[in-house]
C-alpha cells in the first residue's frame, strides 16, 4: 500500500521538549485529535479543510488520545499528572479529569458499559505500579485497578467478546480483561517476540494485529490467542492501524522523547 504526501498542517510550536504522541480521528465530524505532549495540550484539526482549529490545554504530559464516535467523546491519558481526561464533543471546554494509576498511556473504551481502560506504564521505582485502571465514565471515578505483569503498551476493546486487550512489553503477552469483571486479568496470550507495542484488531475476521519492538507483526486469533500469521517489519513500530480485509499498516514515527 503506497502512501502519498498531500501537504502539511501548521500546528503551534513546541513550548518544551516532548513533541507529539498518539492521535485519534472522529470520522463523522472529520476531526483529528493529536496529543501535543510538548504543549500539554490536545490539538484539534479539521481534516476536510486541513486546518488547525485550536487546542485543549492543561493536559500535563498528554500521551494518548481516543475517540468514541458512538458517544461523541474524546479521552486523553495525561502521563505527567496520572489522570485521564474526558471531553464531550458537544461541550469541548467542559473537560473532566479522573485520577488513575501511575503514568497512564494506552486507552480503550467500552461504549456499551461506558467504561474506559487506561493502561499505566508505571514507575520502575514503585513496585506493583504496572496496572490498568478501569474508569466509570458516567460516575467520573476509577472503579478498579488491575495489576499486570509488566509495562503496558497499547490497548483495544472488542464489543462482541466484551473484552479489553492490553499489550504487555515484558513478559511479551496480550492481557485480556473482561469489561464485566474488572478485578483481574482473565487470561493472556503469549507473543513470540520482544516488546509487543502497537495493537489493533479487525472485528470482521476476529484477528488482533500486534506489532512488536522485535520488528515483527503478528496476526492473532482474538478468541484463542493462536498466532495465525507473522511478517518481518523494517523498524521498531509504535502505532498500528488495522483495516477491514485483514490488511494492516504500520506507522513508525520519530519523536523527540522515548515512548
Amino acid at each position: 500500500m503506497a502512501l502519498e504526501h498531500v501537504g502539511y498542517i501548521e500546528q503551534p510550536p513546541h513550548v518544551k521538549p516532548g513533541g507529539f504522541d498518539h492521535a485519534a480521528v472522529h470520522a463523522g465530524m472529520g476531526r483529528l485529535y493529536v496529543a501535543h505532549t510538548a504543549n500539554d495540550a490536545l490539538d484539534v484539526i479539521d481534516c476536510g479543510a486541513n486546518q488547525y482549529l485550536g487546542s485543549i490545554p492543561d493536559l500535563t504530559g498528554v500521551a494518548g488520545a481516543l475517540v468514541s464516535e458512538e458517544r461523541n467523546l474524546v479521552f486523553t491519558s495525561n502521563r505527567g499528572e496520572n489522570t485521564v481526561g474526558m471531553l464531550s464533543l458537544a461541550h469541548e471546554k467542559a473537560l473532566v479529569k479522573v485520577a488513575v494509576g501511575i503514568r497512564p498511556n494506552g486507552l480503550a473504551y467500552d461504549p456499551g458499559r461506558n467504561v474506559l481502560l487506561a493502561a499505566n506504564v508505571g514507575d520502575p521505582g514503585v513496585p506493583g505500579s504496572t496496572t490498568v485502571s478501569l474508569v466509570d465514565v458516567e460516575k467520573r471515578r476509577m472503579i478498579a485497578e488491575v495489576p499486570v505483569p509488566g509495562r503496558t503498551r497499547w490497548a483495544v476493546f472488542d464489543a462482541e467478546s466484551g473484552a479489553f486487550f492490553v499489550n504487555i512489553a515484558d513478559p511479551p503477552q496480550i492481557a485480556v480483561i473482561d469489561s464485566r469483571d474488572h478485578g483481574r486479568v482473565a487470561r493472556s496470550f503469549s507473543v513470540p517476540a520482544t516488546g509487543p507495542h502497537g495493537l489493533d484488531f479487525d472485528p470482521a475476521t476476529r484477528r488482533l494485529f500486534c506489532a512488536c519492538d522485535g520488528k515483527k507483526l503478528f496476526a492473532v486469533d482474538l478468541r484463542s490467542g493462536t498466532i495465525l500469521d507473522q511478517i518481518e517489519i523494517h523498524g521498531v513500530p509504535d502505532v498500528i492501524s488495522s483495516q477491514l480485509g485483514a490488511q494492516a499498516r504500520i506507522c513508525r514515527h520519530r519523536r523527540s522523547r522515548h515512548h
